[in-house]
Order: C-alpha cells, then sequence, then structure tokens
C-alpha cells in the first residue's frame, strides 16, 4: 500500500456533488490523500450495481442488464477520469505511488465484473435472442459490443483459465504503470545545460524556449534541452555542435533502456509472455491474432499488407535521401559518415536548398494562440459550433485554459480544456482525454474534453511559437476533440472516441488537412510581432515543402509499427532479448542505419504502458488511407467547408461515436470505401513521385 494518508470520507471532493460551474472537477480543492478513498467508495458502489444486475431474478432484457450495466460504475468513472489526468499531465510522487496501487485494484476489480460466468449468461441470452429484441441500431451495436467484450475478456472460460487470467490481467496492469513511470523517470532524470558556446544555429526562439524549461526545474536564468520531443527535434535539426547532436539524441533514443532503476527490458519481455499466455487462453495463436480480430484490419496479415506496401516506395526515397545528405556532408568539408543524429540537421540544409524553406522563415508567423484560434474557426465553419474562453472553471495547473462549446443555436455543447505547455510533471507526447463523456442515457450530459500538448513555452513577455510540426499536432489533437465534443449518442459506452483503434485515427488526422489550407494560414498565420499575415511567397514555399522528408517520417514510423505487430506476433521467446530482437527485426526490413525507431521498445508507451495500441500502432497508417481520401470529398465539391459534406462528415464520423460499423460509417460518408493510393499520393510515395519530391 502506499504511505499517502486517507482524507476523511466526509471532507473528500471527489465523493461530494460539484457545485462548480458545468459539474467540472474542483482541482483546487483536489489532494493526493482524497484518491484511494474516493476509488474504495467507487470500487465498493460498482460492484454492488453489478451485483444486483447479474442477480436480478427477472428475465433478463435489454433494459435490465445492458442498460443498467451502461448506469453502473458513474463514481468509479468519474474519479478514475480526474485521476488519470493528472498522473499523465501533472503528476507527482504522491500520485505516482497511488497510481501503482489503483492499477493493480482496477484489475481486481474488473476481472470478476469480466469474468462473472452469471452476467455474461444474461448478456449471451440477449445476443443469440437480438433479433427478435426490435432493437434500435444503437441499442443493437451496444448489445454486440457488450458481449463482445465480456467474451474477449474471457468470461466464457473455464474456472482454472480464469483464475490465470485474473493473476496475468493484475500483473499486466502493474507492468503497464511501471513501464511509464520508469519512461518519465528517465525524462525528468536528464536535461543538458547550454552555455554560451553551445549555442551555435540555435535561434532565439529555441533558447526562449530552452530558459523556459530550466525556469521549470527551478534553473533561473539557465537554458536546458529536455528529453521532451518538442526540445530534441528542433535542437537535433538546428544546432551547429555536433557533439552535442550526438548527446541528446543518444539520450534520447536510450530513455527506458539504461539499465538504472528506470530500465524497461525486462518489464517488456514480462508483458509479452504474459500478453502471449492471455491470447493462448482464449484460443487465439498470439496476441497479434487476438487484438486484430476486433478492429477494421481484422488480422496480422492485413496489417502486414498495407505497412510492406507503404515500406518499399518510403525505403526507396530514404536511402536516395540518405546519398543526398553525405553529399551535402562532404560538400561542406565533413570527413564522417552521416549518423542519425546528423539526419535532421542535413535534411533542413537540403530542403532549404531544394525548397528554398526552413521551419525557422515560418515559426514567427505560428503563434499558438493564432493556431489555436484557426483550429476554432475552421471548426465554426465546418460544424456551426462556437468557442468562448472561460475564467471561472477550475484546473489542474496555472498553464490550462477552458473554454465554452456552443452549438449554432446557441445552446451549450461542451467544455474544452487546453493544456499547452511541456513542463516536468508531465509525461512526454500529446493526447486528447475526457473528464466526462457525453450521453444522453438519462438526461443530457455534456462532455469536459481535454488536449494535452508538450509544447516549448516562449520567452518572457513573448508567445509561443510553433514549429510547422507543433501546429499540425494541434489540429491532430483538436480533431480528437471534435470526436468527443461532437458527440451525440445515448449510451456512454458509445460514446465520442469509444471506437475501434484503427478508425479513432480518423478523425483526428483528417482534421490536419484544415491547417495547411492556404486560406486558413493566410488568416491566422501572422507575425508575431508584426501582425503582418505570412508572405505569399513564403507561403507558396512552405506548401511545396510539405512532402520533403516524407521518405523518412514514412520509415521511421513505419519501422516502428512492424516491429509494433511482430513483439505480437512472433513467440514471446523470440524476444527475451529486446535490443536483439529490435536489432535482428529493423535488419529484415532493411531499416537504414542512420535512422532510428520513431519509438524504440523501451519508450514504446503506445504498446507497452498499457494495451489500448499493443498491435495496433500501425492504426495512424490504416486511418491515414482513410482521411486523405476523406478529405477529397471537400476538394471535389470545391469547397473545403462545403456545408453539404461537412453535415455528412458531422453526422456520420464526429458525432456518431462507436454507435455504428466504421466501415458504415465511412461509407456513408464517402459514398464508397477509401482509396488506398490517396495515402502514398499525400505522401508523395507514388512510384511517380521523384525522390527529390519526397
Amino acid at each position: 500500500m502506499t504511505s499517502v494518508a486517507m482524507a476523511p470520507t466526509a471532507e473528500n471532493p471527489l465523493l461530494q456533488a460539484w457545485l462548480t460551474p458545468h459539474e467540472t472537477p474542483p482541482f483546487e480543492a483536489i489532494r493526493p490523500e482524497h484518491f484511494l478513498p474516493a476509488f474504495e467508495q467507487a470500487f465498493a458502489d460498482h460492484a454492488a450495481e453489478v451485483a444486483a444486475i447479474t442477480h436480478d431474478p427477472a428475465m433478463p432484457d435489454f433494459a435490465n442488464t445492458i442498460v443498467a450495466l451502461e448506469r453502473a460504475g458513474r463514481l468509479l468513472n468519474k474519479v478514475s477520469a480526474v485521476f488519470y489526468d493528472l498522473v499523465s499531465a501533472h503528476s507527482s510522487p504522491e500520485l505516482l505511488a497511488i497510481d501503482s496501487e489503483v492499477s493493480l485494484r482496477q484489475a481486481r476489480h474488473w476481472n470478476p465484473i469480466l469474468m462473472n460466468a452469471v452476467l455474461f449468461g444474461r448478456i449471451a441470452l440477449l445476443y443469440q435472442r437480438r433479433a427478435e429484441l426490435k432493437l434500435t441500431p444503437e441499442q443493437m451495436r451496444l448489445l454486440e459490443r457488450t458481449y463482445t467484450r465480456f467474451h474477449r475478456a474471457g468470461a466464457g472460460l473455464e474456472d482454472a483459465a480464469k483464475t490465470r487470467m485474473a493473476a496475468i490481467n493484475e500483473r499486466l496492469a502493474q507492468l503497464g504503470t511501471t513501464f511509464s513511470h520508469h519512461l518519465l523517470g528517465d525524462e525528468q532524470a536528464w536535461s543538458l545545460e547550454l552555455g554560451e558556446a553551445d549555442r551555435g544555429g540555435l535561434p532565439e526562439s529555441f533558447i526562449a524556449a530552452a530558459e523556459a524549461a530550466a525556469a521549470e526545474r527551478d534553473l533561473p536564468g539557465k537554458a536546458v534541452v529536455t528529453l521532451s520531443r518538442s526540445s530534441v527535434e528542433p535542437f537535433l535539426k538546428e544546432s551547429s555542435r555536433r557533439d552535442l547532436r550526438e548527446k541528446v539524441f543518444k539520450a534520447f533514443i536510450a530513455r527506458g533502456d539504461n539499465g538504472n532503476d528506470n530500465d524497461n527490458n525486462a518489464t517488456i519481455v514480462e508483458i509479452l509472455a504474459l500478453r502471449e499466455e492471455s491470447a493462448r487462453l482464449l484460443g487465439y495463436p498470439t496476441y497479434a491474432a487476438y487484438r486484430l480480430e476486433d478492429s477494421m484490419a481484422r488480422t496480422p496479415q492485413a496489417v502486414r499488407d498495407l505497412l510492406e506496401r507503404v515500406w518499399r516506395p518510403a525505403l526507396a526515397h530514404t536511402l536516395a535521401d540518405r546519398d543526398a545528405l553525405q553529399e551535402l556532408v562532404a560538400e561542406e568539408g565533413g570527413n564522417f559518415a552521416l549518423a542519425p543524429w546528423d539526419w535532421r540537421y542535413y535534411a533542413e540544409k537540403l530542403r532549404q536548398r531544394r525548397a528554398d524553406f526552413d521551419d525557422a522563415a515560418i515559426k514567427p508567423y505560428l503563434a499558438l494562440d493564432n493556431m489555436i484560434a484557426a483550429a476554432f474557426d475552421c471548426a465554426t465553419r465546418l460544424f456551426g459550433i462556437t468557442f468562448s474562453e472561460r475564467k471561472d472553471i477550475p484546473v489542474w495547473h496555472p498553464d490550462v485554459r477552458v473554454w465554452e462549446v456552443k452549438d449554432a443555436t446557441g445552446k451549450h455543447k461542451a467544455l474544452f480544456y487546453g493544456d499547452y505547455f511541456a513542463r516536468p510533471s508531465k509525461r512526454s507526447g500529446a493526447w486528447m482525454t475526457s473528464l466526462r463523456d457525453q450521453q444522453t442515457l438519462d438526461g443530457e450530459v455534456t462532455p469536459l474534453i481535454v488536449n494535452v500538448m508538450n509544447f516549448s513555452k516562449g520567452a518572457e513577455g513573448q508567445p509561443a511559437l510553433l514549429s510547422p510540426d507543433d501546429a499540425r499536432t494541434l489540429f491532430h489533437e483538436f480533431g480528437h476533440a471534435l470526436h468527443g465534443m461532437l458527440s451525440n449518442v445515448t449510451y456512454p459506452s458509445l460514446s465520442g472516441t469509444s471506437v475501434f483503434t484503427d478508425f479513432v485515427e480518423l478523425p483526428s488526422q483528417l482534421y490536419e488537412h484544415w491547417q495547411e489550407q492556404p486560406q486558413v494560414l493566410r488568416q491566422f498565420a501572422r507575425h508575431y510581432q508584426t501582425g503582418e499575415p505570412l508572405p505569399d511567397d513564403l507561403l507558396q514555399r512552405f506548401l511545396a515543402a510539405r512532402k520533403f522528408g516524407q521518405g523518412f517520417a514514412t520509415v521511421e514510423f513505419v519501422s516502428s509499427a512492424l516491429l509494433d505487430l511482430e513483439f505480437h506476433s512472433q513467440p514471446a521467446e523470440a524476444s527475451r532479448d529486446v535490443r536483439a530482437f529490435e536489432q535482428r527485426e529493423l535488419e529484415k526490413i532493411g531499416m537504414p542505419a542512420e535512422i532510428v525507431l520513431r519509438h524504440r521498445p523501451t519508450q514504446f508507451g503506445h504498446i507497452f504502458s498499457g494495451d489500448h495500441y499493443a498491435s495496433g500502432y500501425y492504426s495512424y497508417m490504416w486511418s491515414e488511407v482513410m482521411d486523405a481520401d476523406a478529405f477529397g470529398a471537400f476538394e471535389e465539391a470545391g469547397d473545403i467547408f462545403d456545408p453539404t459534406v461537412a453535415k455528412r462528415l458531422h453526422d456520420d464520423i464526429y458525432s456518431s461515436g462507436g454507435s455504428r460499423e466504421p466501415d458504415e460509417a465511412y461509407i456513408a460518408f464517402r459514398g464508397r470505401k477509401p482509396e488506398p493510393d490517396a495515402l502514398l499520393r499525400g505522401r508523395g510515395l507514388l512510384d511517380t513521385d521523384t525522390p527529390e519530391a519526397a
């Protein structure tokens, strides 16, 4: 047990009605010691609710079983949402200690529910009789998803197998938490202080961000590079100090792989062995086969076919770029072979030469507030929703901002929280989550949607300036946020982003397209000092340069997705030496020595800090096939805000949540299945494209 003291229930804000605007979490009143007693109460309440459903003497029907399960666990959902938001976005040693305890308790709570034979019997009876029940399409979808969830959790197993499955689930919960804590520990422990002689090539905007990062670490007056991707990647692109690029790069790719207390190698080995065992208990040959059965892809081979189709042209373009970069090194008098810590630096030089464009030229026009305004404006023009900032909503950190979202009639629709800046208490990356999901089961419940980023702050009194990649990330996560905010379903289990993993990235990746549209940039890309709009010649050079480096980016991603698939397709015994397995698989696909995986195994939180993306990292690319094709509907209409197409997008994709099959939802929007070559065309990787265009 954690050593954190437990507060009396009567004083616990998590167990009281929230009298805040829109019943939002009162973060200023919530302390670490409130969580364990709140979870205790929530687990007890939920267990009692499920027991009442299980032992209901009435014959099972949709209302007393499926709907009753939807109503159960509201306190647990409420407490969990607040807790996991804080653990990810504003952690502390106390919260991390509680997280280790809660992850185990969550598994011990859910195992007997999801493997309850009597409860599953009620659900299975309804599932078998579903054609007779006269259900609405949404009700039928909920019944099917509920049955699938329990079946795939092992509710139909024999008792001995259930016991073993429960033990596996408990251990996996602990290991996932351990993995994420190790990764955060390595990220927090390392930084590189930049003296005056260490700043060659670095623009003022980077130095300002490095100074802000130092201030966050109680190093006023200093400037530091951290292991946040938003710090590392621009440093590797801009620093002229090759020795420091090497130092930063090696620290970045060694996270979780340092042989210290935060090493994740043994954790990965155990996770993979337990996942394999759980899949076999359920009758699947591999964990990948188990996970992908309940996805759009359906099979590991379908995933492999997509990834290999993209890999071949991406690799060809990348090798051509590698040779060009090596020539550039030689041209500058460099007597060394191109290394991974050189790639971004020389690629930026090559891009400047070929496309007459570099990120530093456009960053002054991509102020954070302007890009937020652009994301909001596109949503207003597409879906009729409006945004107004609220200062009266409690938040978990002073940097967090909140906006009220209203529909076209002025009716309250949602609250949107934006937490944009990197800090030591926040895990790396960018994500969307929710503090409350939309539903109308018992009255209208409006959502509380969160976007979390790790952008670098600007200098004191200056705005944060985004790179094109940062701006794209902002739109990406806001696309997820729209999926949550526009949700219009009855049942909480089908709300918002509760869809297949390889469909969930469609709304987010599709929304990225608007960020790079000329009419959007002309309106919102304005110089942070002068207010002047983005010059047309710079805009055209930016648009022309978009496909530059897509070979590198694709190789970096696809190699990670293939490794994820192999980790979960091959026998766990094959990966007992994680580093050797990684090297062997990269050699198999011909990975260039000058490029490293976007996520090396020991820092691959997508697949090891939990199982949401395990065997599913490919989902971003699967969804990209759809998003590239989907944006074509607007292009064909001749208007990127065409109201007819936008209404279909709203009704069939963004608002429908998980209430229908993804294939059905996509075809309803587009009128057909996606056209696969749209992905390769969008990345400039079709065979007809030249390497220079990549």
